[in-house]
């Protein structure tokens, strides 16, 4: 149940793929996980869904229930798919600073997660946006971020409208992806 020899392309689509779907809800969303599945399987077993499939894509995203609330890591931690899941997808919303801004966030050794995410919140070059990083079994994995455009007032048209910025690269969040990914390696047996 594998993909093709240079899967990259295909894990890049899945990852836009995924994006493109999140967005279609809009922004102020929870974490959302996605199970990759191979699309002929899932047509196997669903025939029902075959017109609402790309049979000629080799996997399919399968929005999973919402993940518990409170620290992703953990959530993931906890994430063991079975084998005829071949990758994974999660799309979550974070806030993006410029280099610049490290110098103003707290340092001292006492300082948790949720103070750090606060002040990243509170500071005033802060762009939000949202991450989707997909991965497939001992293949390759990518990243897509969509930078939320700035929003002044209110718009009558939508030539004024601003427009969101897309940016892709299989390395924009290494550690999310070496968290799916551990999400996929099965368990040593006892």
């Amino acid at each position: 149940m594998g993909l093709p020899e240079n899967s990259a392309p295909t894990v890049a689509a899945l990852a836009r793929e995924v994006e493109e779907f999140v967005a279609a809800g809009g922004w102020d969303q929870p974490p959302q996980l996605f199970a990759l599945v191979p699309t002929a399987a899932l047509l196997r077993e669903q025939p029902e869904l075959a017109g609402q499939l790309d049979a000629a894509s080799a996997l399919t995203p399968v929005a999973q229930e919402a993940l518990p609330e409170g620290d992703l890591a953990e959530a993931l931690g906890r994430i063991m798919w079975p084998e005829a899941v071949v990758g994974c997808a999660l799309a979550q919303e974070i806030i993006v600073l410029p280099p610049s801004a490290e110098a103003a966030l707290p340092t001292d050794d006492a300082t948790d997660a949720g103070r750090l995410r606060q002040a990243a919140a509170d500071h005033p070059d802060r762009t939000e946006a949202r991450l989707v990083a997909a991965v497939v079994r001992d293949g390759p994995g990518a990243c897509v971020l969509r930078l939320r455009a700035h929003q002044p007032g209110s718009q009558d048209s939508d030539a004024d409208q601003p427009v969101d910025e897309i940016v892709e690269h299989p390395d924009l969040a290494p550690n999310l992806l070496e968290a799916l990914r551990t999400t996929l390696t099965p368990e040593p047996p006892a």
